[in-house]
């Protein structure tokens, strides 16, 4: 087990890697927590959260809405939750983003942790403070910046997955690499089908590095005015697809990332080589590198990212594997490459 720490701005966090969920009442008051489980979650593990206090948060991008969110705050008042509570999100990056939101308004703020079981959520979506919830279809437009107390990365949660989401954590783990660690992009190489498998000692070294990396960038940035951009690579793009062509999370960033790579290339940054060995990784995964041809509402659709400032999007680039740059896209130009690159 080794433990990491990330101090934000108003509190910090305890990374716990290789934590177990049977040891949640080391981190918290038992008689003061309430866990708000994905459904899928709560049903397999319901001997371990039984002796606590729950609420079903549903699953899937529909549950992150305003509506939802008012029926769970509503519960937590039958449930006789106040300032003394602590809540606990079990599941992956929809529950974990559901708690925090709610955690952080509920009575204008109560302590929260979460016990992330999908690898996406482990390697990113538990670290780094952010909890948001849709609007109108378009993600986390609604959100907050705060610190869970603890994250607990209980390995053995991740048998359960399915493959369709472990390819999405292993999404998450390439562009961690690609930002920010070359070593771990050649690792993953030749240890992907490793990954894939779920081989303990695979897991723990990308986890371990993927949450180093996202450690270091949050901590210079909590906030997303500079460095913390770069973890948004290839996410533009994938937002919009998971929109409007009801792409997984993992197959959109997969395709998101081709895209950016390609557009480094067509920019001059990025030789081709290189390109070509980031989608041989990235095929090599499983995950899908080709884009499906621009239409209208995809167009608009990336352009309404949250990204957006002043005319222009932030879209993050490579000029190298880890070596990740921040450039501004009007929409005429992310237009023609769309039409050029897809």
């Amino acid at each position: 087990m080794r433990e990491l720490r990330l101090a934000g701005a108003t509190s910090s966090s305890r990374i716990v890697i290789g934590a177990s969920l049977k040891d949640l009442g080391e981190y918290v008051d038992s008689r003061r927590v309430i866990i708000l489980a994905d459904s899928n979650v709560a049903r397999l593990q319901w001997r371990l959260v039984s002796g606590y206090k729950w609420v079903d948060v549903g699953s899937g991008e529909k549950a992150k809405s305003l509506r939802s969110i008012e029926k769970i705050c509503r519960r937590l008042l039958d449930l006789g939750a106040d300032r003394s509570t602590t809540v606990v999100g079990l599941g992956g990056g929809v529950a974990c983003d559901i708690a925090g939101f709610v955690a952080s308004i509920f009575m204008r703020g109560l302590g929260f942790g979460f016990v992330p079981t999908t690898l996406l959520a482990q390697v990113d979506a538990a670290i780094g403070g952010k909890n948001g919830v849709n609007l109108d279809g378009y993600k986390n437009i609604l959100g907050v910046f705060n610190q869970p107390r603890f994250v607990l990365m209980d390995f053995d949660l991740l048998q359960t997955l399915p493959a369709r989401e472990i390819l999405g954590g292993a999404a998450e783990i390439v562009k961690h690499a690609l930002i920010g660690d070359s070593e771990m992009f050649a690792y993953l190489e030749e240890n992907g089908n490793r990954l894939l498998a779920l081989e303990r000692d695979a897991v723990e070294e990308v986890i371990g590095r993927s949450a180093a990396l996202k450690i270091k960038i949050v901590s210079l940035d909590e906030r997303e005015t500079d460095e913390r951009r770069k973890l948004n690579f290839g996410h533009t793009l994938a937002h919009a697809l998971e929109k409007t062509a009801g792409i997984s999370h993992g197959e959109a960033v997969g395709m998101g990332m081709t895209f950016a790579a390609r557009v480094s290339v067509a920019r001059g940054l990025l030789s081709g080589a290189v390109e070509r060995r980031i989608e041989a990784l990235i095929r090599g995964l499983g995950l899908p590198a080709d884009i499906p041809a621009a239409a209208g509402p995809f167009i608009e659709a990336v352009w309404k990212d949250k990204k957006r400032e002043a005319g222009a999007l932030r879209f993050v680039l490579l000029e190298d594997i880890g070596k990740p740059v921040i450039a501004k896209l009007d929409r005429k130009e992310l237009e023609r490459h769309l039409n050029d690159l897809c």
